[in-house]
């Protein structure tokens, strides 16, 4: 009974995930749509906002493909996908400071995006190999492998439960540097929400998708016989 209520939950997760996916696609289009006032690309606003802000010796790449947009802090250099960096819509505008939000905190050695980047070697190898155990745990009955796979899992998962703030907080920086230094006006403030906002959906869906996954496994690890 505690197992088909879990799948149950699985699934309808699931489905959320799917439509927030959905909905970042269809919102991004939506607002893609709309020329922000000041008629600057997404990369002039994100030139303009790491500058104001003394990161003039972080670069701007575009990148092949659609919201392949990210900061890569090792090599500290802004990646934007080209429809942002080219554009200059609402959407465009609202994506590139978003990844500026992140080197802001990189530099400011936010905490969580400090916890972030310490956690993500071990989670890498963790996330790897962790469905290998899980599954042969199940398929032989072997409890041990199953335990194991579940320390591993819980490492992506506490992962994806950290990305969270750290996205919610880059979004929170934008929205304030964009209308404080004169990027959009207040009436186009709604549409950088909705942008934001649909984005970080898709994070929390996936947070939430293995969180219940990993609790499954937990499951048929504690009812094992």
């Amino acid at each position: 009974m505690y197992f088909d209520g879990m799948f149950i939950l699985i699934i309808i997760a699931f489905i959320f995930s799917m439509w927030a996916q959905f909905r970042v696609k269809g919102t991004f289009n939506k607002w893609a749509k709309v020329e922000n006032y000041r008629g600057i690309t997404g990369y002039e606003a994100a030139r303009q906002m790491l500058d104001n802000n003394g990161l003039q010796d972080v670069p701007i790449e575009p990148v092949p493909g659609a919201l392949s947009d990210h900061y890569d802090p090792i090599k500290r250099v802004v990646r934007l996908s080209e429809p942002v960096y080219y554009e200059r819509s609402i959407s465009a505008v609202s994506v590139a400071c978003h990844e500026v939000g992140h080197a802001i905190q990189h530099k400011v050695s936010y905490p969580m995006l400090v916890a972030r980047h310490k956690m993500f070697p071990v989670v890498n190898f963790a996330s790897g190999i962790a469905p290998f155990l899980l599954i042969a745990g199940i398929l032989f009955s072997a409890m041990n492998l199953v335990g194991l796979g579940i320390i591993f899992f819980s490492c992506a998962v506490a992962f994806q439960l950290v990305t969270l703030p750290v996205e919610f907080n880059a979004s929170s920086r934008a929205r304030e540097l964009m209308v404080s230094e004169g990027f959009i006006s207040n009436d186009e403030e709604r549409g950088v929400a909705k942008v934001l906002n649909a984005a970080a959906l898709t994070y929390v869906a996936a947070a939430l998708l293995s969180l219940l996954e990993l609790l499954r496994y937990i499951m048929i690890f504690t009812n094992r016989e």
